[in-house]
């Protein structure tokens, strides 16, 4: 069973919903208290080895670039002024893993573009696809949680939510097939947005995928589905018919920064966890709500 050591992030998407504020900052920069988005997202990916980010970007995310590239200027000034700690965060953000970036191009456009412009990075390889806009919190990462379900089935994977009855129609719902064990199940297809009434169960496709590259020949067929784009799903369905294909239900906190009132509660969330703001902001909120 191959290591996998390489995790492709989309991050083309224009952000329109968070406007103006996205003309010139990416979405994916956004913070998250003291750390953009996207950086929660590769140490997620590094705490499960990955050693290669690859960003599929668009003509606006050179400030992508920039946060993970070494600011040598700025931490000679911090060090200069006795900050060594945080000279040495800012450091290790570039040092966390190799980073390649790789323009988005083509259409139709979709969540399975990137994993095509990428494709000739990726060799014979499993590979991450974790998206720039949403993360887990928790004591083991989802990558980590996973992995552990590649590992123990070698076929490819995807991160599994389950959410209120009445929302499945917003989602991605899985139709299980046969229980690996209390968390994992074999998947039978991926029905996206069905009725409430409908669905065949309560657990959506949230945060990502491990994909095997026998996948790659499926995408590369590019059939249009939903709203016109080619999305993994429909591979992923593909690829269930002659192979068998998992879903691993993630414990942890699942936050989403998609659109405004998203962000603003996962940014409270991760907050209230904190051991620096937690006791002070639920103070703050309390009596806020109060007044």
């Amino acid at each position: 069973m191959k290591k996998i050591t390489k995790a492709i992030i989309p991050a083309a998407g224009l952000g329109t919903r968070f406007l103006p504020q996205t003309k010139a900052m990416p979405k994916e920069m956004l913070p998250i208290i003291d750390k953009p988005v996207i950086q929660m997202v590769v140490e997620e990916a590094i705490a499960a080895g990955v050693t290669e980010i690859i960003i599929v970007t668009g003509s606006t995310k050179r400030a992508i670039e920039d946060h993970f590239d070494r600011a040598t200027e700025l931490e000679n000034e911090l060090r200069d002024k006795g900050k060594e700690a945080q000279a040495q965060q800012i450091q290790e953000i570039a040092e966390m893993a190799n980073f390649i970036y790789v323009r988005q191009k083509g259409s139709p456009k979709g969540n399975a573009r990137p994993v095509l412009n990428a494709a000739h990075l990726l060799g014979d390889e499993p590979f991450f696809v974790l998206f720039a806009d949403d993360f887990f919190t928790g004591k083991v990462p989802r990558t980590v949680q996973m992995l552990e379900a590649y590992e123990q089935t070698g076929k490819s994977v995807t991160a599994l939510v389950e959410v209120d009855q009445a929302d499945v129609s917003k989602y991605g719902i899985v139709r299980t097939g046969k229980q690996l064990n209390h968390n994992t199940w074999q998947l039978d297809e991926i029905i996206e947005k069905p009725l409430a009434d409908a669905a065949p169960s309560r657990l959506a496709t949230i945060g990502g995928y491990i994909l095997t590259p026998d996948i790659l020949p499926i995408i590369a067929k590019e059939q249009v589905g939903a709203g016109g784009e080619i999305v993994l799903a429909d591979s992923f369905n593909e690829l269930a018919k002659t192979d068998a294909v998992y879903g691993r239900v993630i414990d942890g906190a699942y936050h989403d920064t998609g659109n405004p009132m998203a962000y603003l509660q996962s940014v409270i969330d991760v907050a209230l966890q904190t051991e620096a703001y937690g006791d002070r902001l639920r103070a703050f909120m309390e009596k806020k709500l109060r007044d």
